[in-house]
């Protein structure tokens, strides 16, 4: 199956499952979040972090261009100068899971999530990126039925960064 035809698969499965879902979801309404984008946050932290996080936001800026190559290695500079910073295992995750070996998102996406616990977070704008780049690398791997799921409560929580069912290193920047 082509890129192109999970995409379509996706968004299909994601319209008739939210379709089936509307009726549970009647007497509530789902809380969505504007989800975060590393832009906002670099001047946040102590020096380390802040410099960690503006070589994130150039990485993710080559990613955006098509230099996948170069924007990894700007990824792993940022962990060199702060490798406590979860922000850049995100952004190596959201690399790998749009990669053609996307399993290697996942360890990423752990030690992420491990080092947003250890500073007492995630976020809730944070949140969606961490389901759905694992919903993306699982679906991406072959995993389709673990990764949906995730995908879908990606796209509930924070729909503007998570309909397309893959988040762009442009949303993330």
């Amino acid at each position: 199956m082509t890129c192109h035809s999970r995409k379509v698969v996706l968004l299909l499965c994601l319209v008739f499952g939210t379709s089936s879902c509307a009726i549970r979801f009647a007497r509530r309404a789902p809380t969505t979040v504007e989800p975060l984008r590393l832009s906002e946050i670099v001047d946040v932290g102590d020096p380390a972090r802040r410099a960690s996080l503006r070589i994130i936001v150039k990485g993710l800026e080559d990613d955006t261009a098509g230099q996948a190559e170069r924007a990894l290695g700007t990824y792993e500079e940022a962990i060199r100068v702060d490798p406590t910073n979860p922000y850049a295992y995100l952004a190596i995750a959201r690399h790998h899971a749009e990669s053609d070996d996307p399993e290697w998102a996942l360890s990423f996406l752990d030690k992420a999530r491990s080092l947003f616990r250890a500073e007492g977070g995630p976020s809730s704008r944070v949140e969606p990126h961490l389901v759905g780049l694992r919903g993306q690398a699982l679906y991406a791997s072959g995993a389709i039925d673990a990764g949906l799921p995730l995908l879908q409560r990606a796209w509930t929580l924070a729909p503007a960064a998570w309909a397309d069912g893959r988040l762009s290193a442009d949303e993330l920047r």
